[in-house]
């Protein structure tokens, strides 16, 4: 219907993408189908209505396919690093590296680059709900992960809202070792890109994981830093963000009376903000200062449940256990608060 939110298929390059749009041209969001990835989330702003990108996604085919800085990708079966590239689940053994001697890093999961499709989506005047479904992860098909998993990953897409659930299905036999997570960039600087320094960061965090120099975090209790021995970590009061150089989780998130909680980031040059919302786990923040291009024109404020190599860290055994028929999900997303000046 015309006055309903509208849903078009496209292509960026050869990647087949799905574009969702507001019926008075007010919020559009593009979305590939590779990895269920964000690729755009554009709001009206001010009088005129002129769309804002919000997020710094890839721009072209080429971006996408190389995942440089897992831009807005969909992390899972796990999310960040696994030290080494092995971890014990089972009673068994597994590399999610063999052969390789060298740079034994892998990070953020599979289902970033798996192919998803488009299986069920409703629209209203005020809202649209896509899911996209993902059968890849099966036995044989990545090094070092044994397991069955189907995925969901749902969208749901508002005025000035953007909610994401994912949801994992062992339709294996075995448990699997399980957890998700989300690699959005955001920008508020306009005209962009311009550098994060002068944006303000509040996050509702209590503690912070320290890691090694491979940000590996610490052995067991090594790990957790409170905040108030850290002040130069330390967000819950919201400050400028300046030429701080972050790639860390925060943990013991304090959530709101519903249960949610928010990572708040701000533009005082124009009284706009960013919500990032989560239902459990940790937020994880990086500055993009390592980025391939535009480096630190956005910043990465990623909600995971658990932090890095969680596969490793005993404490986690039991968050990460998906047992056969059993289903977990992990729901997110992000608010944009414009001015009222």
């Amino acid at each position: 219907m015309p006055y309903e939110y509208r849903i078009t298929e496209g292509r960026l390059g050869d990647e087949p993408t799905v574009t969702v749009s507001a019926p008075d041209g007010a919020v559009r969001v593009v979305l590939a189908l590779r990895g269920a990835t964000l690729l755009s989330w554009q709001v009206a702003r001010g009088a005129a209505g002129q769309l804002t990108e919000l997020t710094d996604g890839y721009r072209d085919e080429a971006e996408l396919r190389s995942q440089d800085g897992v831009r807005a990708g969909l992390l899972a079966p796990f999310s960040n690093r696994v030290a080494n590239g092995r971890y014990h689940h089972g009673g068994c053994d597994h590399d999610l590296l063999p052969g390789r001697v060298e740079d034994r890093t892998i990070y953020h999961g599979f289902a970033r680059e798996a192919p998803f499709r488009l299986v069920a989506a409703t629209t209203t005047a005020d809202s649209a709900r896509l899911l996209l479904r993902s059968t890849s992860i099966r036995p044989g098909r990545y090094a070092g992960y044994p397991f069955a998993l189907d995925l969901d990953v749902e969208y749901t897409i508002g005025r000035r809202e953007l909610g994401i659930e994912i949801r994992a299905t062992n339709v294996g036999e075995s448990t699997a070792p399980y957890a998700s997570g989300w690699h959005p960039y955001f920008t508020l600087s306009r005209p962009h890109p311009r550098l994060i320094d002068d944006l303000v960061l509040q996050i509702p965090a209590h503690t912070l994981i320290r890691t090694d120099a491979s940000l590996i975090p610490l052995p067991g209790k090594e790990a957790l830093l409170p905040l108030d021995r850290c002040p130069d970590m330390d967000f819950r009061t919201p400050r400028r963000l300046g030429d701080a150089v972050i790639d860390a989780c925060f943990a013991d998130l304090a959530p709101g009376p519903d249960g949610r909680t928010e990572t708040v980031l701000s533009d005082p040059a124009t009284g706009d903000a960013l919500r990032v919302w989560q239902y459990g786990g940790y937020m994880h923040v990086f500055t993009g200062d390592t980025l391939a291009r535009d480096r630190r024109a956005s910043i990465a404020l990623e909600p995971v449940e658990v932090p890095t190599d969680a596969y490793n860290r005993p404490e986690h055994a039991s968050a990460l256990s998906l047992e056969p028929g059993r289903q977990r999900e992990f729901r997110f997303g992000v608010g944009y608060l414009p001015s009222t000046h």
